[in-house]
């Protein structure tokens, strides 16, 4: 008998297995084009960015006495004066007065070369001419000239020169900022989903602020920068471009993520837990505290890294409130002026120089490294901690 001459085969069912097969083909297409789209990206990134990784140095003598002290440039032979960098050059009086030793003394060593002999040296664009490039080449032939591991890119703030740039200033501005979020976002957060889930009555009052959280954590982060202008700054009178300021304005913005996550995690505890505690004469303090946080915690420590994160990634709200300033040296405290990462890479991404192409593309693999870091931690947390009932 043929299918279809069966009273019991459904003549749509071929045309539904069709379909099927036509969502899935479309999900996997989704799927393989979202991580092929990814993949060139960070190839992209990586290629541009691993130039970064290494820096033209030359060896040449350097002369250290009184008047190299007033004009630094009479310090280097005559002849390296147009390949050695001028950041480097004013760096010499302040190496005599760091090593009074060094006063009067001649040392032969690798000092950093020009952005444009190192961009030359890598093959791309330079504004060398052609009787430099031609001396460049020289000193590469005889070795006197070499393209090595770039430490100022890791041990060195923000400069308007290229080759001098580097991005401790503003790692050490991004961790005081998430460090001042933290402390003050991750206590509110939980505290507050511990209210709301745990305490208060479902009424107009508790609905209203649950609708006004979910509202929060919808809206465009730029606001959260003019929130924190009009409290932090011109209300409180607290210094502009801080890391304090920083960190209490994307804390404002990682709240309504840490509350919304903790409660779902507070809400994933079975009510069979609650009502033991109850049934052994335990109050409502007690059972929420000794039981039903210890059990929600790795949830709530999940939605806090990822929600720390999201505000690692934030540029638009520190620009408000000024921490996209130029800071060449790394703050103390987080009442010094600073910026952060992603403000140094939008701050990169704009500067003429091709050398900084290449900086910009190696700041955002840091960017990115760290991110993925976090998210592994929460994936770690949640895959160890979680407790399946």
């Amino acid at each position: 008998m043929k299918k279809s001459e069966n009273p019991f085969y459904d003549l749509s069912l071929k045309k539904r297995h069709a379909k099927t097969k036509r969502f899935k083909l479309f999900t996997y297409s989704s799927l393989l084009f979202s991580l092929a789209f990814l993949l060139f990206f960070i190839v992209d990134i990586g290629i541009k960015a691993f130039p970064a990784l290494n820096q033209a140095y030359v060896y040449v003598d350097v002369t250290y006495s009184e008047k190299s002290m007033r004009s630094p440039r009479v310090a280097i032979d005559k002849k390296y004066k147009r390949i050695v960098s001028r950041a480097y050059l004013r760096e010499i009086p302040k190496h005599i007065k760091q090593n009074p030793s060094l006063l009067y003394t001649t040392v032969k060593k690798w000092v950093l070369a020009d952005d444009q002999v190192d961009q030359y040296l890598k093959g791309h664009y330079s504004k060398l001419k052609p009787k430099d490039k031609i001396f460049v080449d020289k000193l590469k032939k005889n070795k006197i000239i070499q393209l090595k591991f770039n430490k100022t890119f890791f041990s060195n703030g923000d400069s308007k020169v290229p080759e001098f740039a580097g991005i401790l200033s503003s790692m050490i501005g991004t961790i005081l900022t998430l460090i001042v979020t933290m402390l003050f976002a991750f206590p509110i957060g939980v505290m507050t989903a511990i209210y709301l889930e745990e305490f208060s009555k479902d009424n107009l009052k508790t609905q209203i602020i649950e609708i006004n959280i979910n509202n929060l954590a919808a809206i465009p982060s730029i606001l959260f920068g003019l929130l924190g202008l009009a409290i932090f700054i011109n209300s409180f009178g607290m210094p502009r471009s801080s890391a304090l300021v920083g960190g209490l304005t994307l804390a404002l913005m990682t709240l309504p993520i840490i509350i919304v996550s903790s409660r779902a995690a507070l809400r994933g505890v079975p009510n069979s837990v609650r009502q033991a505690g109850f049934a052994v004469g335990l109050t409502k303090v007690q059972v929420v505290t000794g039981h039903v946080l210890p059990l929600a915690f790795p949830g709530i420590m999940t939605g806090s890294i990822i929600g720390l994160a999201q505000a690692l990634g934030e540029t638009a709200p520190l620009i408000i409130i000024g921490m996209i300033a130029f800071i060449p040296d790394s703050p103390t405290s987080i009442l010094d002026a600073a910026t952060v990462l992603p403000a140094q890479v939008f701050t990169w991404a704009g500067m003429p120089e091709r050398a900084y192409i290449e900086k910009t593309a190696a700041a955002i693999m840091v960017l990115l490294s760290i991110l993925i870091l976090l998210n592994s931690i929460a994936i770690y947390l949640r895959k160890k901690y979680e407790v399946k009932w």
